[in-house]
């Protein structure tokens, strides 16, 4: 599996020190059946539900999302038939278990006929954080100005990965010149000795950029190009944005990217890089086509990401390629919001069984939507009727599924 893509958008630098998110959606109270014995459990905290259950189903748009899910079919077809989608989720069940839902969702479908068929294929299961700590929050795909070489403005080099680079899972090494390897460095000081660059922007713009994990960029003569997520380097990652409101830098309200942007607009180039420094985590980045236009960047499930239709999750709690039924609030969203989303992406930051990070989609507007978005939620999982009659083979299939509702 490919690295994934980073962190989830700038609201997220400032979650631990927003004082005010909408209030929370209680989940309800409920635990999963016992585990039949020989068969695989399922998730850890989860109750089998009705569509009945979900908020606001009836009424969801659910065209994004079939896009989304027919890319992940196509990942499904190349995996091997018996094999679990996920090893830390076999829950989710194995490629020949979906295999249905994918030839039934193949074709043009509108919402009304997607709505039936989903529902006669999938088994809705909520899941539950017992720590309380479920959270939504939202990401896109920026577009920044650069040129192929530095000029004024345009300072900060979009670094390629490094030749000492040495991949290593989560733990990448520095490869050293008498051949040793150590850790790989923070970002003070893969900033100060510089690097190859796939092309170069505005300080603060790159800062994004590698918060977002990818991003396009424009140059003078028209041509785009795609700055790919390539690596990280290991480091544990540091809100900015908590450093500059901790230090008086910046007010709570100033907390957002906007904010954060315009301090460093009106800072030294010294002050910047000694905020950004804070944040010891660092991205890398290979130049890749932009390709179609209208698709999002590729995803850590190796297919583009679609705008409203696709989501990142942890994957130590979620497989890729599952649709999920999600309740949350953004004002970017209009407010109280649920729709359907595929998880196809993950995130150094998406951390727990209830939290998920919504792809918005490419540019400024995406950009000032996802930024709303920081709020507690509700999580439903869709599992082929197979897959979830196994899990909870002690319910009847009735109570596992129900009739469809109004939400």
């Amino acid at each position: 599996m490919r690295l994934t893509r980073l962190i989830a958008t700038a609201s997220l630098l400032i979650a631990a020190a927003c004082q005010s998110t909408p209030p929370p959606v209680a989940p309800p109270h409920g635990t999963a059946p016992p585990p039949v014995p020989g068969l695989i459990h399922p998730p850890p905290a989860s109750t089998p539900a009705t569509y009945h259950d979900l908020p606001g189903w009836h009424s969801a748009r659910l065209a994004p999302a079939l896009e989304a899910f027919r890319r992940t079919c196509d990942r499904f077809t190349r995996r091997a038939w018996d094999a679990p989608l996920s090893q830390s989720a076999p829950w989710a069940g194995t490629a020949e278990d979906w295999a249905p839902a994918c030839a039934s969702l193949s074709g043009p479908l509108d919402d009304a006929s997607a709505r039936r068929v989903i529902e006669s294929l999938f088994v809705p299961v909520e899941i539950i954080d017992n720590e309380g700590r479920p959270r939504f929050t939202g990401y896109f795909e920026p577009t920044y100005q650069a040129r192929r070489a530095p000029e004024p403005g345009f300072t900060e080099p979009v670094m390629a990965l490094p030749p000492d680079f040495v991949a290593n899972g989560n733990a990448p090494l520095q490869r050293l010149p008498n051949g040793t390897t150590r850790p790989y460095p923070p970002r003070a000081e893969i900033t100060e000795r510089g690097g190859s660059a796939i092309a170069w922007a505005h300080p603060s713009d790159v800062f994004f950029l590698q918060i977002q994990g990818s991003g396009r960029l424009i140059f003078p003569d028209g041509t785009t190009m795609r700055a790919g997520y390539a690596a990280h380097n290991g480091q544990p990652f540091r809100s900015v944005a908590n450093w500059l409101i901790e230090t008086g830098r910046i007010t709570r309200g100033e907390g957002s990217m906007q904010g954060i942007r315009a301090w460093m607009d009106r800072s030294s180039l010294a002050e910047v890089r000694q905020a950004m420094n804070i944040n010891p985590r660092f991205v890398f980045f290979q130049a890749l086509p932009e390709g179609d236009p209208t698709l999002g960047p590729v995803g850590a499930h190796n297919v583009p990401l679609t705008a409203l239709g696709s989501m990142a999750v942890d994957p130590a709690f979620h497989a890729l390629g599952v649709p999920m039924f999600v309740e949350t609030t953004a004002p970017g969203l209009g407010g109280r919001w649920s729709g359907l989303m595929i998880a196809q992406d993950t995130g150094g930051a998406i951390k727990g069984p209830v939290r998920g990070d919504i792809y918005f989609g490419t540019g400024d507007d995406a950009g000032n939507r996802a930024g709303t978005m920081n709020a507690p939620g509700r999580l439903w999982v869709l599992l082929p009727r197979a897959v979830a009659n196994r899990l909870y083979r002690s319910r009847p299939v009735a109570a596992v599924t129900g009739p469809p509702g109004e939400g």
